[in-house]
């Protein structure tokens, strides 16, 4: 297959993610006079907030409202008179200041910039934290557009975010692009909604038990270099 256009997830695939939220929600408990090395602590908003993006994934819950719904979750857990809105602000500087790029990420997109290929970004998150990880990382001049989900109304895997990258990046030729993400249920499942290949970076070799399948697997970014070198039209 020759593809034009390589759409790329964010968050665990090309920004370490992980790094930034543990730094950022480090910030904010201390703020709050909480221990953030107190296992309890973190486990309570961890589950909290898995379960609040899960409930995002499925058009459960508004981004607007989680980012706010979590802290007042964890409040109430946590048995304190917080301002849920002032602490859920405070986080959300804080995450946009951590961009941690992932090995492997900055070799990718040079590659695909000097190959010819056409980059854009396919993201859920909040605009604000996406966008100010992005302007604070090398890879900021890669991309052709940045589609967050917060500015389109839609969570991927909801075929709507893609519509919205169709018209953002003024293409229809979906035979022309690949999606790459970490995600089965965002990023493929999205991919195969929208009627797009889809490759799954799976750098922990976990196994798929969901049903999803994506046009492609990789282990390690370089090997979607691999992929499209060879062009092969299927996995």
């Amino acid at each position: 297959m020759s593809y034009k256009w390589i759409l790329l997830d964010l968050d665990e695939t090309l920004f370490d993610f992980k790094m930034s939220e543990s730094r950022a929600l480090s910030y904010v408990l201390s703020s709050m006079n909480l221990d953030p090395e107190d296992t309890a602590i973190t486990d309570c908003y961890n589950r909290i907030n898995h379960g609040l993006w899960q409930e995002l994934e499925q058009g459960k819950i508004s981004s607007a409202e989680l980012r706010v719904e979590r802290f007042r979750r964890f409040c109430l857990e946590q048995g304190l008179s917080e301002d849920a809105g002032l602490i859920s602000d405070r986080y959300i500087q804080s995450l946009s200041e951590q961009s941690f790029v992932l090995a492997g990420a900055l070799e990718l997109c040079q590659y695909l910039k000097d190959a010819g290929y056409r980059i854009a970004v396919v993201t859920n998150g909040i605009k604000q934290v996406q966008f100010g990880r992005i302007n604070r990382s090398e890879l900021k001049d890669f991309f052709e557009a940045v589609i967050v989900s917060e500015d389109t109304g839609y969570q991927k895997p909801h075929p709507g975010i893609f519509e919205h990258a169709f018209s953002q990046i003024g293409s229809s030729e979906k035979e022309a692009m690949l999606m790459v993400g970490d995600s089965l249920t965002s990023d493929i499942q999205g991919g195969n909604n929208a009627g797009i290949d889809t490759c799954w970076y799976n750098p922990n070799r976990l196994p798929n038990t969901t049903g999803i399948k994506p046009t492609y697997e990789i282990h390690e970014l370089a090997g979607l270099r691999e992929i499209l070198e060879s062009g092969r039209s299927g996995a």
